[in-house]
């Protein structure tokens, strides 16, 4: 078993547990609509007990958004090193790598896109300005291997086109009706193939 499904079988610690569980109340009901003893219900011990991980709702929201903000950054990284070694190591492949790791959270972290939305500015200057930072840093990332992809695509409509293709697949919080969505793997083919034509309409292939 690869390092990558070890960790997504790995049952989950209590910590994540509340986090999860937090993320997915504070996207259904807003960061002000839930209370801390409603997030220790939705995973069994009492509101006080929350205090034993976390001091409060705000630091569970900062550890989300900025823990997603760093995963991403180090997921990008990774499959353009380790998992880019692991295929052919062309500019093709590691754009695909990248595509399909976004999609993964697109499909998976649905509620953390629309924490970031509608909360992002609830969080001290010091964990906003870091997860900017951090967001700014994969953004680059990406924008290295499409101009490798790319080379006659201006470095500053690869990230335009970066920034469009992010807004494309963190689109998914919005199909209200997931039952209505093919499954999961005719969703995430759809949207691969969706943001490697966005690629190619901004280099005019």
């Amino acid at each position: 078993m690869s390092t990558h499904a070890a960790a997504r079988v790995a049952a989950p610690t209590r910590r994540e547990q509340i986090l999860r569980e937090a993320a997915r109340l504070f996207a259904e009901r807003g960061f002000h609509g839930v209370g801390v003893d409603e997030i220790g219900a939705a995973v069994g011990i009492s509101g006080p007990g929350l205090y034993r991980h976390f001091p409060g709702k705000d630091a569970m929201l900062a550890e989300l958004l900025v823990g997603i903000s760093e995963r991403l950054l180090a997921g990008g990284r990774l499959r353009v090193t380790e998992d880019g070694a692991s295929r052919d190591g062309s500019p093709d492949a590691l754009l695909d790598a990248l595509i399909e790791g976004h999609i993964d959270f697109a499909l998976d972290d649905r509620p953390l896109i629309t924490l970031h939305d509608r909360e992002l500015d609830r969080l001290r200057d010091t964990d906003r300005k870091r997860v900017r930072q951090l967001q700014r840093q994969y953004v680059e990332v990406w924008v290295g291997v499409v101009r490798a992809r790319y080379p006659d695509l201006a470095e500053s409509e690869a990230r335009v086109t970066v920034h469009a293709v992010f807004g494309l697949l963190n689109s998914t919080p919005h199909l209200t009706r997931p039952e209505a969505l093919p499954d999961r793997t005719a969703t995430a083919a759809l949207l691969h193939r969706l943001a490697r034509g966005a690629f190619e309409a901004a280099a005019g292939s």
